[in-house]
């Protein structure tokens, strides 16, 4: 095999890697991303959401497949490696507050809103905010 061959394949993996990359960005932005002005919103909330998400991880009342899930997404979060760097103005932190709100939809569907509403951690207008992003209904709404 020659020299030839080994970088036509280094090019089609890198390439093949570029855009399956760009493929998760577009999902991330278009397909789960929160309408209107509850990105801004899931931004501000993030320091409440996660003490959340790790009050959610640590209850063993909770079904183990929602731990799991919780646990998951507070490794993705510490990790320093994301599909959109932190460095990109705007959309490096949009990505992490997106898959949040895309992990909270699933958790509030399975776990309940009770659950969730038992380990919220801030402000009665921060849990709203909550429920607008997860796409719930509380009860005052």
């Amino acid at each position: 095999m020659t020299g030839s061959f080994w970088w036509d394949l280094l090019v089609g993996v890198a390439a093949t890697m570029l855009v399956a990359w760009l493929v998760l960005v577009v999902a991330l932005v278009v397909v789960v991303r929160p309408r209107g002005g509850l990105l801004r919103e899931a931004l501000r909330l993030l320091p409440d959401v996660l003490r959340l998400i790790r009050r959610l991880a640590a209850d063993k009342t909770l079904p183990c497949g929602v731990r799991v899930r919780l646990a998951l997404l507070l490794a993705y979060l510490a990790l320093p490696i994301n599909p959109v760097p932190d460095f990109i103005p705007v959309l490096g932190y949009a990505d992490d507050a997106i898959v949040v709100t895309a992990v909270l939809r699933g958790v509030v569907r399975r776990a309940g809103l009770a659950a969730v509403r038992a380990h919220w951690p801030g402000n009665d207008d921060g849990f709203e905010a909550l429920a607008r992003l997860t796409g719930i209904r509380t009860m005052s709404s």
